[in-house]
């Protein structure tokens, strides 16, 4: 049973979300707000964080970049976990922000529970489909790619990847030396049928890249009114 961490700081959302989830099959954790979430997420380790923006004591956005900092005392694993948004702003710019703050989904309120468990299962089988059975790899040059463990090193060292980061360079590496247009690049790196905005993948590449180059390399060119490709 895979556990979710559902954390907002108003009781009857929670009570509404917790209780779909159930009905669905998982296992939940609650917490109201930012603190005691880092707490509870230290503690369980859950497979998926629902994570209210909104929150006393440290927004979502705040817990969700402790999560994601490869500086902390979290295992590694910690980086790769969905996280999914709740918020009552629904302006692209405020999306824009909660997925470059390393979120996965983003869900405004007020939502359907039936599509916010949708949602979980697909990142869910995001998860499962990028884990291949036989460890198989992708090697370009000095990047390496490992769909089982989904992890990515460049000259033997480990590159630090949100999941969907990790998504982005995978897609790119399956069609190495091919150029990838942002629809492909956004089935690639999302669930189902989500949709985000060309600046959404262009933040995310651009985060991509200096990750990269942190590690001594730079694959990945802009195909200029075309896309991305990796170089070969």
């Amino acid at each position: 049973m895979r556990t979710i961490l559902v954390a907002d700081d108003d009781s009857h959302i929670r009570d509404v979300i917790c209780f779909a989830l159930r009905r669905a099959g998982f296992d939940v954790i609650e917490a109201a707000d930012g603190r005691s979430t880092l707490a509870e997420f230290t503690r369980h380790r859950p497979d998926l964080v629902i994570l209210d923006i909104l929150m006393p004591e440290l927004t979502g956005l705040d817990v969700c970049r402790a999560i994601r900092d490869t500086a902390g005392a979290n295992p590694p694993q910690s980086r790769n976990v969905p996280i999914l948004f709740l918020s009552s702003k629904d302006a692209e710019p405020d999306r824009v922000v909660g997925l470059e703050a390393g979120g996965d989904d983003y869900i405004t309120k007020p939502f359907s529970p039936r599509e916010l468990v949708a949602r979980v299962k697909a990142q869910f089988r995001r998860a499962d489909a990028l884990a291949a059975p036989d460890g198989n790899e992708i090697v370009a040059g000095a990047l390496q790619i490992d769909l089982d463990a989904q992890t990515a090193t460049v000259h033997g060292r480990a590159v630090d990847l949100t999941r969907t980061e990790f998504g982005l360079l995978t897609t790119l590496a399956l069609k190495q030396g091919k150029v990838c247009d942002r629809d492909a690049l956004m089935a690639g790196a999302y669930t189902g049928r989500r949709v985000v905005s060309d600046r959404t993948i262009d933040s995310h590449i651009r985060r991509l890249r200096a990750k990269l180059r942190d590690g001594g390399l730079d694959p990945i060119e802009t195909v200029h009114g075309a896309g991305f490709k990796l170089a070969t």
